[in-house]
C-alpha cells in the first residue's frame, strides 16, 4: 500500500485529532477536571450541660483529666450545624477523638470525621487531622481524605473559635473548609 493511498482526508483529520490529544496528555479521557468546594460550618464542642458531647478517656488523671492538660485523649461526638447557633440546623456531626499533645497544655492533636446527616452533603462526609493551636485566633488543618460528595478529596481549613467558655469547657468553633475532588 503507497503511502500517498493513507495521506486521505479522513486520516489526516484522524492523526491531527490524536496528535493534539496527545499533546495535552488526553485531558478529559484521563484527568477528569477538579472541583473545588468550600464549605463553613460550626462544630459545637461541650465538655459539660445535658448537651455534653466530648468526653476525657484518658489522661495523667484518668478519666478525670482535663484536655487543657498535656496527655489528655478525648473523644467527641459533636454537633455540627449552619450557623455558630445551637439552634442552627444541624448539619452533621463531628465524631473522632483529640489529644493535647503539647508539654503546656495549649495544643491538640485531632483526628476527626465530619459525617454529614444533612443538607446538601448529606451522607457524605470528610476526614480531618492537624494540629490546632488553640491559644491562636486562626488555626490551619489537612481535610485528608472524604466519602460520598467528597470522594479522592485532598484540601484544608481555617479553624476560628467563635466563643469560649472556658470555666464550663464549652466552645464552638468555626471550620471554614476548601477542598478539591473529582
Amino acid at each position: 500500500m503507497a503511502i500517498s493511498s493513507l495521506l486521505t482526508l479522513p486520516n489526516v483529520l484522524l492523526l491531527s485529532v490524536l496528535a493534539l490529544y496527545a499533546s495535552n496528555g488526553f485531558p478529559s479521557l484521563f484527568h477528569p477536571q477538579s472541583k473545588h468546594t468550600n464549605i463553613v460550618f460550626y462544630v459545637h464542642d461541650y465538655f459539660t450541660g445535658e448537651d455534653a458531647s466530648a468526653i476525657a478517656v484518658a489522661g495523667t488523671k484518668g478519666p478525670k483529666s482535663t484536655i487543657l492538660e498535656f496527655g489528655t485523649l478525648v473523644v467527641v461526638d459533636d454537633p455540627v450545624t449552619e450557623g455558630p447557633e445551637i439552634g442552627s440546623p444541624e448539619i452533621g456531626r463531628a465524631q473522632g477523638m483529640y489529644v493535647n499533645s503539647k508539654l503546656d497544655g495549649k495544643g491538640l492533636y485531632m483526628v476527626f470525621s465530619v459525617v454529614f446527616t444533612g443538607g446538601e452533603f448529606r451522607g457524605s462526609s470528610l476526614e480531618i487531622q492537624g494540629s490546632d493551636l488553640f491559644t491562636m485566633k486562626e488555626r490551619e488543618f489537612g481535610v485528608v481524605s472524604g466519602t460520598g460528595f467528597f470522594r479522592f478529596v485532598k484540601g484544608f481549613g481555617i479553624m476560628e473559635t467563635q466563643t469560649m467558655d472556658l470555666a464550663n469547657l464549652r466552645a464552638v468553633i468555626k471550620l471554614n473548609v476548601t477542598v478539591k475532588h473529582y
